[in-house]
């Protein structure tokens, strides 16, 4: 049996060698990602300039594909508060190799999103005016209240479980790294030596972020869905948003924790710790998030059709039958069922499947998204024709350059930090030697037990007669 000392010291090695080791691959993804968002940020340079009238939005349709890229990411943010949470709150052994991708998924997509509230703003300097003259009766306080304490409790939660891990980056990378970059490590590794107090001190914090990060996790997005259900607008009039918003954000953070988690596995050979049974654990959660939001949305469009209010017609034609109906259609097959399938067929519960359901189920939240804001501010609130949204070149250079940014933190990342967990499964592979241990002794026991008492042993004596 493999001692746990070599099995880390191969971890160790294999955590190390994304910050060791650049590859030509390495440099051309970096630089398709930089071009790219370097191309956001020039058409964001020319909104600026000349203002929103260079994109598809008008005084009638005034969100479009910004508020769409909001809210995505601000949902797939929930990959790591909630899943890692809850994931350490109920103990579940396997989460250890994916916490962590979990985790830097979450701060990455809450900067990506809330860069693009301030696109939606058109001029960036409008944002001290909702800080310094904002109403604490309107939604959007609450709104950037609440992304603002989830931004700074995500960083903290993704903080604290890799201080042990950045003091091993900080002993073992001195003789490859820069001397700056070697001081960040010694800086973010706050002394951290192991000791018995520095432990029990780490876990206490751990213990108290993953409770509150719970329902910091849950308010924001509620908190995103109202800004949509307390406007009047006939497709936003709906009470059970806040859990809509909460539910898919789950599932879609889901979706993009096993997209990117079998990304990393293949380009830096995480085969050994990051296994079949990962995936196929989350494909269940996914396929139950799944069957969550299948009823969520009957339970909702079944509720407005049977009442069939005035203003309902149109939302619901221009959803099912006309214009937004492939969007629709997409999402409630694509996304919503193609998971729940996959999980239901043995035969497609493979890595290949459930990535395919995974990406399935991230276009169908993102499109989800799209027709929700703009579906609900197409139907007409007066007697008047329909006005169309279509987005211009600026808008998809916008939102193409926010993926790319998104894929470019990520990318940073794994460069410059670890990428697992090494301390927390190098414990939990510890306790796992150790009962396997216990129980060949106990095993072991029993069988000499079992062998030192033959067959044909007689009797004792019992001083009776005979």
């Amino acid at each position: 049996m493999e001692s746990v000392n070599d099995w880390q010291a191969r971890l160790e090695d294999t955590t190390l060698d994304p910050a060791r080791k650049t590859t030509r691959n390495y440099y051309a993804f970096l630089f398709f990602l930089l071009a790219v968002t370097g191309w956001g940020v020039y058409a964001y340079s020319l909104q600026v300039r000349r203002g929103l009238v260079v994109t598809g939005m008008s005084d009638r349709i005034s969100w479009g594909l910004y508020i769409t890229m909001f809210v995505f990411f601000i949902g797939i943010s929930h990959a790591g508060t909630l899943i890692s949470a809850i994931l350490r709150v109920s103990h579940a052994g396997w989460r250890t190799p994916v916490t962590r991708m979990a985790e830097f998924i979450t701060a990455v997509a809450l900067i990506t999103g809330a860069f693009f509230v301030i696109v939606d703003l058109g001029r960036p300097d409008r944002l001290i005016n909702v800080l310094v003259f904002g109403r604490w009766q309107s939604p959007i306080v609450w709104d950037v209240l609440a992304v603002t304490t989830y931004l700074t409790a995500s960083v903290v939660y993704l903080y604290l479980p890799m201080v042990p891990d950045l003091a091993f980056f900080r002993d073992r990378q001195a003789p490859w790294v820069s001397r700056p970059k070697h001081m960040l490590y010694r800086i973010l590794a706050i002394n951290w030596r192991g000791t018995s107090d520095q432990k029990r001190h780490l876990r206490r914090a751990i213990s108290i972020m993953m409770i509150l990060i719970i329902p910091i996790a849950v308010s924001v997005h509620t908190v995103v869905s109202w800004i949509f259900a307390m406007t009047l607008r006939e497709a936003w009039n709906s009470t059970i948003f806040g859990f809509f918003f909460v539910a898919g954000a789950i599932f879609s953070g889901i979706a993009t924790l096993i997209v990117v988690m079998a990304i990393l596995r293949r380009v830096y050979h995480l085969e050994e710790y990051i296994t079949p049974r990962h995936f196929l654990y989350l494909g269940y959660l996914m396929a139950a998030m799944g069957g969550v939001m299948i009823y969520a949305n009957l339970s909702e469009y079944i509720t407005a059709g049977f009442k069939f209010e005035e203003g309902t017609e149109f939302l619901f034609r221009q959803l099912f039958i006309d214009e937004f109906a492939p969007y629709f259609w997409f999402y409630f097959i694509g996304g919503l069922m193609t998971p729940v399938v996959f999980m239901f067929i043995r035969r497609l519960r493979t890595i290949g499947g459930i990535v395919t359901a995974a990406v399935f189920v991230d276009l169908g939240m993102w499109v989800e998204r799209y027709f929700i804001v703009v579906t609900g501010l197409r139907a007409p609130l007066l007697p008047y024709e329909p006005v169309n949204y279509a987005p211009t070149w600026v808008e998809w250079s916008i939102t193409a350059g926010g993926f790319a940014f998104f894929a470019l933190l990520i990318t940073l990342f794994v460069k410059a930090f670890p990428i697992m967990a090494v301390w927390e499964m190098t414990e939990e592979r510890r306790e796992e030697f150790e009962e396997m241990v216990e129980y060949e002794h106990e095993f072991d026991g029993e069988e000499i037990l079992a062998s030192g008492v033959p067959d044909s042993a007689p009797e004792p004596e019992t001083g009776g007669p005979p």
